[in-house]
């Protein structure tokens, strides 16, 4: 398969947090496509070393093409480790994709207690400032490196019942910003992607009953719910020369529903 020179990452080294399922996995296994050499992390070690055999088996250019490295993105000493253990064995960091995140509450902000924002605060937000502490510096050695935070269109709207959520997914649209203005003398890029629902494990429970999944599906203008390939293709896009000069952006990938809901008539 030849690959199109914007999207071309052969070369590049990758690390992608929270990769064993869903979007992370799909981000993954789109980068490798591309010709990134892969670093597949979550908390689980087993549940990445299928994502980075499924990733050798169809997308290998030789050995090393993909590994795993466990980290719990709320533990700092891990997530230094992260960059360390991928910067030993391979050498950079090019590209650092952040999607690991925890939700520990749903309901009323009022009525979370303390344990669970700090548990959201470390995982999805310091987690964040850990890794891109780690992995900047790298990249700044080089003159080039893409960071992209995988945030959420929950942190663009006011909710109910995931508002601590949001909060944390609103953060990862100012780190992208900060770290853009930062790191951009380096030639780092750093954006974030905001999809709204995508049919996922975590998001399974809203996609398995039929009638709630037409309703949801309605109130999109493009008539549908996303897929993790929707949310990957654009990582690729900005993890390489397609997205050259695109820095300090959040990228919503919702079918249109930032621009006005859609008509259940269709």
């Amino acid at each position: 398969m030849t690959i199109p020179p914007l999207f071309d990452l052969s070369g590049k080294v990758a690390v992608v947090t929270g990769a064993s399922r869903g979007i992370g996995e799909s981000i993954a296994q789109q980068l490798a496509a591309h010709g990134a050499r892969v670093v597949v992390s979550s908390r689980k070690a087993e549940a990445c070393d299928r994502v980075v055999a499924d990733i050798k088996a169809n997308w290998a250019r030789g050995e090393g093409d993909a590994m795993t490295i466990p980290c719990h993105v709320g533990q700092r000493d891990q997530c230094e480790a992260l960059i360390d253990r991928t910067i030993a064995a391979w050498g950079r960091v090019d590209i650092l994709v952040l999607n690991a995140a925890v939700s520990a509450h749903r309901g009323p902000m009022a009525e979370a207690e303390d344990w669970m924002f700090d548990k959201m605060f470390a995982a999805n937000i310091r987690g964040a400032l850990w890794l891109t502490d780690r992995a900047c510096p790298d990249m700044a050695r080089r003159k080039d490196g893409a960071v992209i935070l995988i945030g959420s269109a929950g942190g663009l709207r006011g909710s109910s019942d995931m508002g601590l959520y949001g909060i944390t997914k609103a953060a990862d649209m100012q780190i992208a910003r900060n770290l853009a203005v930062t790191w951009g003398k380096h030639n780092i890029r750093a954006n974030c992607v905001a999809p709204s629902l995508v049919v996922t494990d975590m998001a399974e429970v809203l996609t398995t009953d039929a009638k709630r999944q037409q309703t949801l599906e309605w109130t999109y203008p493009m008539k549908r719910i996303g897929t993790v390939e929707d949310v990957s293709g654009v990582v690729v896009a900005l993890a390489g020369p397609a997205g050259a000069w695109t820095s300090g952006q959040t990228i919503v990938i919702d079918g249109g529903m930032m621009a006005g809901p859609g008509r259940e008539e269709g």
